[in-house]
């Protein structure tokens, strides 16, 4: 699989959700609560402003546009941003599948689409990869995303057997076609993983280290495979993703050791070497400086880090390696 679809695997996500919003008059809502939550939408009528937590500036929404929040932080969606908002929960009832909530008697803005829920205790890390805001503006691109939601919730209204089933594959095929666009756009904005992934020489090595990643890469055959100087592509990873090399290659091979250790049923020691470690201690001890708790504790289902403190913990951790690139041994 490619970088991409395999985030999106491991995410597991699981549209519970196909719904719409009608709203009119002045109206400002507040998200709060948005942990390992993915939204989907589009905007089928009207226009309304969003802002992200965390993203300096709003984006104005008009009838056509489709947006997708991957990253689970709490939004704001209003008629005029000066508006007090008021919290979702007080407006939005037990969710119905399909069903329409109306603000003010509605009439000035229809929005329609899903929102997913993320499983796995690594769940924070992967959606930290994803960006903010995904806005999708250009005509050609939004035919097919609206077909998907038009679709979507007439399937949900119309309550036909196997349409709860045809409406979770068209809310997939939504999600992936708007970070697929926003990939080919050139992700101004984004997340550092989907500029990275965009550039042509940073994206070509970690689709190498997504394709084998029990392989024993070094710095120079990584920097070969993007067509570069070994301390050219060095640097111009590190500015581009916020790791080096070998902490990004590190950082996945952990994110895959976890989806393992809660699925897989295999043992810590089979886990360590189809990733590429020589031994089980040399795993454990770099399973827990990324992930933030041993592999046996993951294992078993014990508390780890928050999303947030996780993602941190992520950012500053320090793989050590062995000149030759492989995992060092502690």
């Amino acid at each position: 699989m490619d970088p991409l679809s395999e985030v999106l695997s491991l995410l597991k996500p699981r549209s519970y959700l196909s719904a719409g919003f009608d709203a009119g008059g002045e109206w400002a809502i507040e998200f709060s609560n948005q942990h390992d939550t993915i939204k989907c939408y589009a905007v089928l009528s009207g226009g309304c402003w969003l802002a992200v937590e965390g993203v300096a500036d709003p984006v104005q929404l008009a009838e056509g546009d489709c947006f997708v929040l991957p990253s689970g932080r709490p939004f704001r969606l209003a008629s005029d941003m000066a508006i007090q908002p008021v919290d979702a929960k007080t407006i939005f009832p037990p969710a119905r599948p399909g069903g329409v909530v109306r603000v003010n008697d509605g009439g000035g803005l229809f929005l329609a689409g899903s929102r997913f829920a993320v499983a796995g205790s690594h769940a924070g890390l992967l959606l930290g990869m994803l960006p903010p805001i995904v806005h999708i503006r250009k005509e050609s691109e939004q035919a097919a995303l609206r077909w998907s939601v038009e679709r979507m919730m007439e399937e949900m209204r119309e309550s036909e057997p196997g349409g709860f089933l045809i409406a979770q594959h068209l809310a997939h095929m939504m999600l992936v076609q708007a970070l697929r666009m926003h990939l080919s756009d050139g992700v101004n904005g984004s997340s550092r993983w989907f500029a990275a992934l965009a550039d042509k020489q940073i994206g070509a090595a970690i689709r190498a280290m997504h394709a084998d990643p029990a392989f024993r890469w070094t710095l120079q055959e990584l920097a070969e495979r993007a067509g570069m100087s070994r301390s050219t592509f060095a640097l111009r990873f590190k500015e581009t993703t916020g790791d080096t090399p070998m902490e990004y290659l590190s950082r996945w091979r952990m994110l895959l050791a976890a989806d393992k250790l809660e699925n897989s049923g295999e043992s810590i020691a089979r886990i360590a070497i189809t990733l590429g470690y020589e031994s089980e201690s040399a795993f454990s001890t770099a399973f827990k400086r990324v992930m933030g708790s041993s592999p046996r504790q993951f294992g078993n289902g014990q508390p780890v880090p928050s999303s947030r403190r996780a993602a941190s913990h992520v950012a500053q951790a320090v793989e050590r390696h062995q000149p030759d690139g492989r995992p060092a041994a502690e």
